[in-house]
């Protein structure tokens, strides 16, 4: 009963406190100067309004913030969704782009080498690299069933790779030169483009410390220079004419200062073999001729 009095009197004199204050807003009109306990009051209503109304602003101003910053968050994740569509997209595009210049050199190198020799090319997927040390070979997805033979020469756009060393139904494997060295049964007999009737010299090894063949056999008087291109001669029924084998580097005195030796840097690049042609002759079905 006592809370409910108390109450009704704080009610009654807010309504009596804001008849007080209307009475005197009507009672002012346009008087200039007002009496102490108007201004009094006006003061007080001022500053009852700015203790209310600031709090108010404050929280109004935080919603406001609160659903800009998620208007904000939603647009970082699209803009976060965007910019990973865009580089998967890239990432694709240059994949294609890169695979289509791949293909067109590869287009490109099977015309060229078919006008100059006779040769039917065989391309091929690089499936798997031995990382066997005692047994480097290279398997390639295309067998027997697509008219592989063992010692057929498999070759990139830039050079010589090596010869097929197994044949099975649907994949092969192949000796690249790599694993060539003085006990090796198959070396590829070689000549100097521009100079086929005047050089002759045999790839006799490759060496894995320093990347380089070593072409031996060569006549004292024979032209080979720095920067000439070694070919294959066709000599010896394994290794086709005109294969591209690499580029001479030096050449030194061989043994007994009879002959030559060469230093040569290989054509075909062993560490990104992507696709390959295996060299058949049309002549006879095999490699060489």
């Amino acid at each position: 009963m006592f809370n409910w009095m108390r109450n009704k009197r704080m009610f009654v004199l807010m309504i009596v406190f804001i008849v007080f204050v209307a009475v005197m807003g009507f009672s002012i009109g346009d008087r200039k100067k007002l009496t102490w306990p108007e201004n009094f009051v006006l003061d007080s209503s001022a500053l009852a309004q700015e203790v209310f109304y600031r709090p108010a602003g404050y929280i109004a101003g935080l919603f406001k913030d609160l659903s800009n910053l998620h208007d904000v968050y939603k647009e970082n994740e699209q803009l976060r969704l965007a910019a990973a569509a865009y580089a998967r997209d890239s990432i694709k595009y240059n994949f294609i782009e890169s695979e289509n210049k791949r293909l067109q050199e590869d287009l490109d190198f099977k015309n060229r080498q078919k006008l100059l020799y006779q040769y039917n090319y065989i391309i091929a997927q690089v499936v798997a690299v031995s990382s066997n040390p005692y047994d480097a070979t290279i398997r390639i997805n295309q067998g027997s069933k697509d008219g592989i033979k063992p010692n057929m020469v498999v070759v990139t756009p830039k050079g010589l790779v090596g010869i097929v060393s197994r044949v099975d139904p649907f994949y092969s494997s192949v000796m690249p030169l790599t694993e060539l060295n003085e006990n090796s049964t198959s070396k590829p007999a070689a000549t100097v483009l521009g100079k086929e009737k005047e050089s002759f010299g045999v790839i006799e090894s490759y060496h894995s410390d320093t990347g380089k063949l070593t072409m031996t056999k060569i006549a004292e008087n024979d032209p080979i220079a720095p920067g000439d291109t070694v070919i294959t001669s066709g000599l010896g029924n394994v290794f086709p004419r005109g294969m591209v084998i690499g580029k001479v580097d030096s050449k030194q005195v061989g043994d007994f200062g009879l002959t030559l030796t060469a230093t040569i840097t290989p054509a075909a690049d062993f560490d990104h073999l992507t696709e390959v042609f295996v060299v058949e002759n049309p002549e006879t079905g095999e490699s060489g001729q």
